[in-house]
This record gives structure tokens, sequence and C-alpha cells, in this order.
């Protein structure tokens, strides 16, 4: 049974469960993120989104929508956990792209 989020990003921001991209050898092998790596993921899914209220009070039309796999900017996100799970919340205007995939 999937547990519900009970956390509601405001304004134009999203919340995004984060996801290591898997690196891959030309022979095919995948590498596992290194333990000791500083490096924060800038890949992840869309799980909830904001109100879309801009800075003016205008409401705003998201680019993105939940399930959407997006890449931000490494260093933008706000870590939070909830139940245990890890998840970011972030700006829309820190969305670099939509994975097309």
């Amino acid at each position: 049974m999937a547990k519900t989020i009970k956390v509601q990003p405001l304004g134009n921001r999203v919340l995004v469960k984060p996801e290591e991209v898997q690196e891959k050898t030309p022979g095919g092998l995948v590498i596992p993120p290194n333990a000791s790596d500083e490096k924060k993921p800038s890949f992840g899914k869309v799980v909830k989104l904001g109100k879309g209220k801009g800075k003016d009070g205008k409401i705003l039309k998201f680019d993105v929508k939940i399930g959407d796999m997006v890449y931000f900017k490494k260093y933008s996100p706000e870590e939070i956990e909830i139940n245990g799970e890890e998840l970011y919340i972030l700006d829309t205007d820190d969305i670099l792209a939509v994975s097309t995939n």
C-alpha cells in the first residue's frame, strides 16, 4: 500500500523524489554511485506541484506535471525527509529539463 505524502509545496515549487542517474561504461557495466561522493542527485520524479502562484500574485502554469522525470540545478533544492524518505522541494525556475524517455 502506497504512503500518502502529506506535504503541499507552496507557490511555484515542486516536490521531487531524487533518483540516481546510473553511469555505464562503454562495455555496458553499471557504475554504482560511490558512497564517499558528495554528489547530490540532480535528477528526480515530480511527486507534487504547488498552486502555481507567482511573486506578482498571478496564477502560473507549470511546464511539468506529476510523474515527470526532471533535471534540476544540483545545489538548488531544499532537502526534507518524510516517513524516512528523502525528498526535495525546489522552485520551478531551478528545473532545467524534462526527460523525454
